[in-house]
């Protein structure tokens, strides 16, 4: 199905808000030994989380909030590697499980706020857009391979998604990886998105094009039958 795509905007964003809930900061508070936490007013508990932080070494806090949001993912000693690499790297970009990419980003840039830049500063884009399909008979909502591959005409050569997955773009070979490069796809009616991911894999300039045509075949899934 072809489809117009129009880029309505590209922000680079250094937090997401709503990614931690009330409910992430109490629990954190509590592995960080703040008493009580569950008695304080919502609306301080990041001030009080971030200062809470500080009372522990960078490495030290940055194992500790890993082991809440990762422990399921990681071992005790991939915590403990990955707590001392992400003083010195962007982690978040290069670990080699894209899957993690994204809770990884949100820890780091937790810890890069509360220490007030002793992490490396990491980014993520939010893109919003239109695509908008030449026959609108079929009311289909996109994936998140689906919405890669539309933006792929509107994307500079040098953009790394196009650089390392150039078949899987083409739609030559299937495309896994795009559901963790994708961190978030979300419809907001009338064929408009909003993509969230890594400033790593798109940048705010890699847009190269404002409107531009693409062609995507959904697959649907065939229903069971009742």
């Amino acid at each position: 199905m072809k489809y117009t795509i129009t880029i309505n905007s590209a922000e680079v964003l250094e937090e997401v808000p709503g990614y931690w809930s009330d409910q992430d900061y109490i629990q954190l508070l509590e592995k960080f030994n703040f008493p009580d936490a569950a008695a304080v007013s919502p609306d301080t508990l990041a001030e009080l989380l971030a200062m809470a932080i500080t009372d522990y070494e960078p490495n030290e806090a940055a194992a500790l909030v890993l082991e809440y949001k990762l422990a399921d993912h990681l071992s005790d000693g991939q915590i403990h590697q990955i707590s001392n690499d992400m003083l010195l790297d962007k982690i978040s970009e290069e670990y080699p499980v894209i899957s993690l990419h994204a809770p990884l980003f949100h820890i780091n840039q937790l810890l890069y706020k509360a220490f007030n830049g002793k992490f490396p500063n990491t980014k993520a884009t939010r893109i919003k857009f239109t695509a908008t399909p030449e026959q609108q008979t079929n009311d289909v909502i996109l994936s998140k391979e689906g919405a890669l591959r539309l933006l792929e005409q509107g994307l500079s050569g040098s953009n790394l998604v196009k650089r390392l997955f150039g078949e899987q773009m083409a739609g030559t070979l299937a495309f896994p990886d795009a559901d963790s490069i994708v961190w978030d796809l979300q419809p907001i009616g009338d064929h408009a998105y909003v993509l969230l991911t890594s400033e790593y894999w798109l940048s705010k300039d890699d847009v190269v094009a404002q409107v531009f045509e693409g062609t995507y075949e959904e697959v649907i899934a065939p229903q069971e039958a009742a």
